[in-house]
């Protein structure tokens, strides 16, 4: 199980990466543009193919943009060209011809884990690794023990019933002479164990997850050999302590259950546990998670007092039968049973629910096997992340996200493993985390969005997105991202609470990024996705955030960049803007981004002639006069009439209401405002501003061009000073003190522009030598 990693990649991970993503202008050719095949000049070690094969099934488990190839597996099927020792296959990833592709490899170790796409032709393939293998993992490979029958011979039956499954009875583990640790969990009902085992000369490790066994006494023939033993929820009886009693040699004992899985009538006692501490002398690590026991193994405070006082070196257990050991154990399993919460356990490493070190014990234990008990602890994780601060942060991230890329398509560790994610990355722990981790993060909450369209999951993905930098953080994956929130926005029927969220993420991700960015994501259906929404809640007469949220996104989308405002007018924008002004008159929040918005299509000026009607210039020339917002409203709404007088008179295509008259009223407006607002606006460029000042075709636009930028560099000098001297303002506001068209009281204005950049250079210049 591979953990999440907070160290920088290394440079053989790197090249893996872009290898397998490059397979064809790396490593490989495309034969009749289908079959990947490898340049013929190649050669590769194990160390190299191993972890070629181990990374795509990673990737193709856990990035959704990696495109699996059907071929392959093909690349590794001549051992004289490329070496496979160590490999980790998983899920449905991985086929019959797959397996079959590899077969003359000499594999030291093959782990398939919940491969149920694998039947008992691949038992076949693995007779092909039995001289060489040494460790095999089955777990949950459910249908390997299964070939398909043909019933009948004649072609009639055939069509009726074309084929069944039947299952395998007659294959054993006969002449994998070198086998010695293996892996049969969740083996299906029908396989007879015993038999499949007994040619198996000295197994070191076993593990029988899941399955029902009644008899046991096969085990003890790997008395002298057997070191790990895992039986979890097997439903035990005193034949099986007997047995497992006799197992001297054991390092690791497993007898754990799900508690919630099935009645067990097996219950733990003292004399069974005393029995384990006394015949298994080499015993390390012992776990008995979720059993019940029978009687009180417990040893009274007093009596551990007393024997604290004695000095004894066996007081240390507040178990009464690990008083026998004669060292602490390694790791102790006692994960949802009432000894974890003792004040004494013999052992190093304990998992459990009392505290956050015994919780992250279990999930660090648990994860690729039990993600039912994960689960389970990961929701316990979130409680101490929830409540308390959690005291091993890093731990904790990379076991959530291991636990959450192992488990992509389980929705109870979705759902926790997302729930305790937000509360991991909120800004109390954001100085201990790399920018790699919180990548990782990332990664698996859009992984999480992606495979469940379930209300809780979103729900968490999506506020775990908030406790990032956006649209910084994001950016990485930022056509995914956005992607991901505008399928949420675009369900019929969404969650009132995610569609808030995810609005709000989207207007966050199209402000403060390139045009290019907003050009892509407008491509993807954005502008149309907020129209709608805005559409939806205008019928509903409901001015809300997400309404609010909605203009300002469109606001943000449009800014400098043409297409999307194109767009806006092409899905009946101007309309929606007029219902919402009708509709909500006393909304100012709403006003001042729809008027912003307003303000970047009236920069287009192939665009500008749809604004030229009777009915939108009286709208905007009403505007002028609002209070709403402090000028913010009055100010978009003059700077959307200041874009439109700048085509000149003969653009002008309307008689009511007349030029002059708005002219008149737009230099009323401009004069009312208070030169040192604080403003609600941010200017990335002031290129559409500037484009206003050589020109004298509408002096009254040069004027409101001119008091933006005096506003501007008076209130935000560190911001916009710079800004303005870069884009070359100052000269242009020279030359337009030098035009004769220009009003007198504009000149004055662009003088004191010009005077204030000049003393911020004074003030900041570097005098260091």
């Amino acid at each position: 199980l591979k953990m999440a990693s907070d160290s920088p990649e290394s440079l053989m991970t790197l090249c893996t990466d872009y290898c397998l993503r490059n397979l064809e202008e790396t490593l490989c050719y495309l034969l009749d543009n289908e079959t990947l095949r490898l340049h013929p000049d190649i050669f590769l070690p194990s160390e190299i193919c191993d972890k070629l094969v181990n990374e795509y099934v990673e990737l193709v488990k856990t990035d959704s943009i990696f495109e699996p190839h059907e071929s392959f597996f093909t690349l590794f099927s001549d051992p004289r060209s490329t070496r496979l020792a160590r490999i980790h296959l998983r899920e449905q990833i991985v086929q019959d011809q797959d397996l079959e592709a590899i077969k003359k490899q000499d594999l030291v170790e093959l782990y398939l884990t919940n491969c149920e796409k694998l039947t008992a032709k691949s038992l076949q393939t693995l007779v092909s690794f039995s001289h060489t293998l040494i460790s095999l993992s089955l777990f949950g490979c459910c249908n390997i023990f299964y070939e398909e029958e043909n019933p009948g011979g004649c072609e009639d039956d055939c069509l009726v019933n074309p084929t069944r499954q039947v299952l395998v009875k007659d294959f054993t583990f006969e002449g994998f002479s070198r086998l010695r640790f293996l892996n049969l969990g969740r083996l299906i009902e029908g396989v007879n164990v015993e038999t499949l085992l007994r040619p198996l000369a000295s197994l070191a490790a076993l593990d029988l997850s899941g399955i029902q066994l009644n008899d046991v006494g096969f085990l003890t023939q790997w008395k002298d050999s057997l070191v790990s033993l895992v039986l979890y929820n097997m439903d035990l009886s005193e034949e099986h302590i007997q047995v497992i009693a006799q197992l001297r040699k054991l390092r690791h004992l497993d007898i754990s259950r799900d508690h919630l899985s099935s009645y067990y009538k097996f219950k733990l006692t003292r004399r069974v546990l005393s029995l384990f501490v006394e015949n298994l002398v080499n015993l390390t690590s012992l776990d008995i998670s979720g059993h019940t026991m029978l009687e009180n193994c417990t040893i009274p405070s007093m009596e551990e007092k007393m024997g604290q006082t004695r000095g004894t070196p066996r007081a240390k257990s507040s178990i009464a039968p690990f008083r026998g050991l004669k060292r602490p154990l390694q790791f102790l399993g006692l994960f949802e049973t009432s000894l974890c919460r003792l004040t004494h356990i013999p052992a190093y490493k304990v998992s459990g629910d009392k505290n956050e070190e015994q919780v992250l014990n279990a999930i660090e234990a648990y994860t690729e096997h039990r993600p039912e008990i994960t689960s389970r602890a990961i929701n316990l994780l979130f409680d101490i992340a929830r409540i308390e601060r959690c005291s091993q942060l890093l731990r904790a991230l990379q076991l959530v996200i291991t636990a959450l890329k192992c488990h992509k398509d389980d929705k109870n560790i979705q759902v926790t493993g997302s729930a305790a994610l937000f509360y991991l990355t909120n800004s109390e722990y954001r100085m201990e985390q790399s920018v790699k981790l919180r990548r990782q993060v990332i990664q698996v909450v859009l992984n999480g969005m992606e495979s469940y369209q379930e209300v809780t999951v979103q729900r968490n993905c999506c506020l775990t997105l908030c406790n990032f930098s956006i649209p910084e953080e994001l950016e990485f994956q930022y056509r995914r991202v956005n992607e991901l929130l505008l399928n949420i926005l675009n369900q019929s029927r969404q969650d009132e609470s995610i569609q808030r969220i995810a609005v709000h993420l989207c207007n966050a991700l199209v402000c403060q990024v390139d045009n290019d960015h907003k050009e892509a994501v407008g491509k993807m259906g954005f502008v149309m996705t907020m129209l709608k929404l805005i559409q939806k809640k205008l019928a509903d007469k409901t001015c809300d955030q997400v309404m609010e949220f909605s203009w300002s996104a469109l606001w943000n989308i449009t800014d400098e960049t043409p297409d999307n405002c194109e767009m806006f007018l092409n899905y009946s924008g101007m309309k929606l803007f007029l219902e919402c002004l009708k509709e909500f008159p006393e909304k100012q929040e709403l006003h001042r981004n729809m008027l912003g918005l307003l303000g970047n299509v009236a920069e287009v000026r192939e665009l500008r002639p749809q604004l030229m009607t009777s009915q939108f210039i009286s709208v905007f020339s009403n505007l002028l006069e609002s209070k709403a917002d402090g000028i913010e409203v009055s100010y978009n709404a003059c700077g959307v009439l200041s874009h439109i007088m700048f085509d000149g008179p003969e653009a002008w295509g309307i008689c009511e209401p007349p030029r002059e008259e708005v002219v008149k009223r737009m230099w009323a407006a401009i004069q009312s405002w208070d030169i040192n607002s604080r403003r609600n606006i941010n200017y990335r460029s002031f290129e559409p501003i500037l484009r206003l000042l050589p020109q004298g075709i509408s002096p009254v636009s040069q004027h409101w061009a001119t008091w933006a930028l005096y506003n501007l560099v008076s209130v935000y000098p560190d911001k916009y000073c710079p800004l303005l001297i870069k884009e070359g303002g100052i000269p242009l506001l020279k030359d337009m003190i030098k035009m004769a068209s220009a009003r007198q009281e504009t000149k004055e204005m662009a003088r004191k522009v010009i005077e204030h950049c000049s003393n911020f250079k004074e003030e900041n210049m570097d005098t260091s030598r």
